[in-house]
């Protein structure tokens, strides 16, 4: 499998992410993890500032690549793989790394390490080592 590389494209979204953390951060004092946003948006106890907050981030987000379709007149290209199975094994492994890391990518990548947060650092450079070894035992070992 092969992917192209865009760098104007990724500077853009990098920087779109960027000020969507700031922005979050400034106006609301929250971090803009995708993992407490979406819980908060779902909880069954939470102030309704809160909830409203995380529901129109997590719906930004959901809109993105309609957006994109319009904007551009055609579906942003994704590969994902057809094995159902290990994308439910991927999905479990994800939610209770966000879980037990008491955060995602988003909450400790680009939020934490930004404020210069200890924990966020090595909880970044814990699921980017696991990123690696998946990456090339997938590719190298098993052949996906």
């Amino acid at each position: 499998m092969e992917t192209e590389f865009t760098p104007w494209l990724s500077l853009g979204g990098g920087m779109l992410i960027g000020a969507s953390a700031v922005l979050l951060m400034a106006t609301n004092g929250r971090i803009a993890g995708i993992s407490g946003l979406t819980s908060r948006a779902f909880a069954r106890k939470t102030d309704g500032e809160a909830r409203g907050v995380s529901i129109m981030f997590v719906l930004g987000l959901l809109l993105a690549a309609p957006i994109w379709l319009i904007v551009s007149g055609e579906w942003p290209q994704q590969w994902v793989p057809s094995n159902l199975p290990l994308m439910a094994v991927a999905g479990v492994l994800v939610g209770f790394g966000a879980v037990y890391g008491n955060g995602c990518t988003s909450g400790h990548g680009v939020c934490g390490i930004s404020r210069g947060s200890g924990r966020s650092i090595i909880a970044t450079l814990a699921f980017m080592a696991a990123a690696f070894v998946t990456v090339f035992v997938a590719r190298h070992v098993i052949g996906a």
